[in-house]
């Protein structure tokens, strides 16, 4: 039998895993496209392919000239426009589909959270009662809060910003995930921390501040997940492997 080809668009946790265990199977060759935004990302087994397709068009044309058998988008929750190309590169490729998505946090009775819906909505939340602010947002979306010149914020991120917005009171730390409970608790105290601004991700990596933040009382204020469009859906790795062995065919 020919061997089935596995598109998964990458960049988590997950994807990795997942192109770890696909690539243990003999009839199936595995494919990873990942976005190009962090300089050294963790590169997971099988090929490889960096920065993008150029839209639906170049996504469908990358799965015909592969011979792709079946899509998995196994991005980050809130890449949600890369969720709506992939549904309609599926469509128009006549191939099947699979949304491959860890489960969103949810609050605890003791959790403080005040959720929102986008950036612009999360800044505002900051205009009263906050002083000192972890931002773990990543890199790319820190302009919002760059104007809130009252507030002193720690922003990390794997990579430092670049060009780096004019905050006027600010400190960078670059840093990468996973953390632990003890960790994070020691920074949020060490710097006095009394809000964290986050997003939604989910999964484990993260979420050690959710917990730091529990036990010394602390805000949080979290943006909520974006809609994606409504396809087949499965949160755990071996889900998706299945899911995979079940679809393959010969490549076309």
């Amino acid at each position: 039998m020919t061997k089935a080809t596995i598109l998964i668009l990458g960049g988590t946790q997950e994807a990795r895993e997942l192109a770890q265990a696909l690539a243990g199977q003999p009839e199936m060759n595995v494919i990873t496209s990942l976005a190009g935004r962090t300089a050294v990302p963790h590169l997971p087994p099988g090929r490889i392919v960096q920065g993008g397709f150029g839209g639906i068009d170049g996504l469908v044309d990358f799965i015909a000239a592969h011979h792709v058998t079946a899509l998995i988008d196994a991005t980050h929750p809130f890449a949600a426009r890369m969720g709506v190309q992939a549904g309609l590169a599926a469509d128009r490729a006549q191939i099947p589909l699979l949304r491959l998505e860890r489960p969103a946090w949810t609050r605890q009775p003791s959790d403080r959270w005040d959720e929102v819906d986008d950036w612009d909505q999360a800044a505002d939340a900051l205009k009263t009662n906050a002083a000192r602010i972890l931002l773990a947002i990543g890199r790319q979306e820190l302009a919002p809060f760059a104007v809130l010149d009252h507030l002193w914020f720690l922003i990390r991120s794997v990579e430092r910003p670049d060009p780096m917005p004019p905050f006027r009171q600010a400190e960078f730390l670059a840093a990468r995930g996973p953390f632990s409970i003890a960790d994070e608790t020691a920074l949020l105290r060490a710097h006095a921390i009394d809000t964290i601004v986050c997003k939604n991700s989910g999964g484990t990596a993260s979420a050690a501040k959710l917990v730091a933040a529990r036990e010394l009382g602390l805000r949080v204020v979290m943006r909520r997940r974006p809609a994606r469009p409504v396809t087949e859906t499965v949160t755990q790795v071996d889900q998706a492997l299945v899911w995979a062995i079940r679809v393959r065919s010969p490549a076309r």
